[in-house]
C-alpha cells in the first residue's frame, strides 16, 4: 500500500508536468520534470533523445495505452533491464544486501536507463541510440553505490547503532516544510530502501538554482545523508 500510494503521487506529478509544459515550457521548477535533467526532449539535461515524439516529456518512461507492462502501476513504457547487478556490501553493513536477482522493481526502472544497456530514447517499440553516460551512468556494479533494496526497520537500525529508527525518526520532504513524515512513511518502499528513497525523479521537491540532483531534499550540510544516519 505504501508503494502504490508512492507510485500514484508520481502519476500526479506527471500531470503536473503536463500542465506546466503547456503553460510555460521554456522554465523548469518544483512540480515539474519540464526543464529538468529528465526532459529529454529539449536536451536541457544532458541527453537529448533522438526519437523526440513530438516533444511528448512523458513518453520515455510512461504511456496511458499500450504499454509495455500494461499491468504495472507505473503505465511503464521502457523494457526492463537484464543487467545482473553486483550489490553493495561492506564488513560494517548490518542490512542484508540484495542479490542481484531481488534488486527492487522500483530500483530497476531507474536501472532501466542508469546501468547504461539500455538507450534513454528506447521506448514503447522505438529504439534509441543515446545511453547513460559520465556521472549519470551507474552501471552494473553497484558495490560503490548507497545499498538499495534491503529491509530498513527498527531491527536494522538497533542493530547498526548508527541509523535512525525508521519507525519514529521524521522527515521533511522539499523545500515547503509541509510534508513531514517518519523515514518510512516517506521515503522507503514497503519498507526497503531503494533509489526512489532519495531521488525524486519527476522533480516534484526540492530542486532549485543550486539543487539539481533530483532529490528529496537538499544535499547541503548533508542534510539528506542525516534523515538517516545518526552522525
Amino acid at each position: 500500500m505504501n508503494a502504490l500510494k508512492k507510485h500514484l503521487t508520481w502519476a500526479w506529478g506527471i500531470a503536473a508536468a503536463l500542465l506546466f509544459a503547456v503553460a510555460s515550457p521554456a522554465l523548469a521548477a518544483p512540480g515539474t520534470i519540464v526543464g529538468s535533467k529528465h526532459d529529454f526532449t529539449s536536451g536541457a539535461g544532458t541527453y537529448k533523445g533522438t526519437n523526440n515524439a513530438n516533444g511528448q516529456v512523458c513518453i520515455y518512461c510512461h504511456a496511458p495505452h499500450n504499454n509495455t507492462n500494461a499491468a504495472g502501476s507505473l503505465l511503464w513504457n521502457r523494457a526492463a533491464s537484464t543487467a545482473v547487478y553486483t550489490p553493495y556490501s561492506s564488513p560494517t553493513m548490518n542490512a542484508s544486501p540484495a542479490p542481484s536477482a531481488t534488486i527492487g522493481a522500483i530500483s530497476k526502472v531507474c536501472l532501466s536507463c542508469h546501468d547504461g544497456t539500455i538507450a534513454v530514447d528506447s521506448y514503447g517499440t522505438v529504439t534509441g541510440t543515446v545511453k547513460a553516460t559520465g556521472v549519470a551512468l551507474i552501471g552494473n556494479d553497484l558495490s560503490n553505490d548507497h545499498p538499495i533494496s534491503f529491509t530498513y526497520n527498527t531491527a536494522l537500525a538497533t542493530a547498526d547503532g548508527a541509523l535512525k529508527d525508521p519507525s519514529t525518526a521524521t522527515v521533511t520532504i522539499g523545500t515547503g516544510g509541509t510534508n513531514t513524515g517518519t523515514i518510512a512513511a516517506k521515503m522507503l518502499f514497503s519498507g526497503q530502501m531503494e533509489c526512489a528513497s532519495c531521488h525524486d525523479v519527476h522533480n516534484t521537491t526540492a530542486r532549485t538554482a543550486v539543487q539539481d540532483k533530483l532529490v528529496v531534499m537538499t544535499t547541503a550540510g548533508s542534510a539528506l545523508c542525516v534523515s538517516c544516519h545518526n552522525k
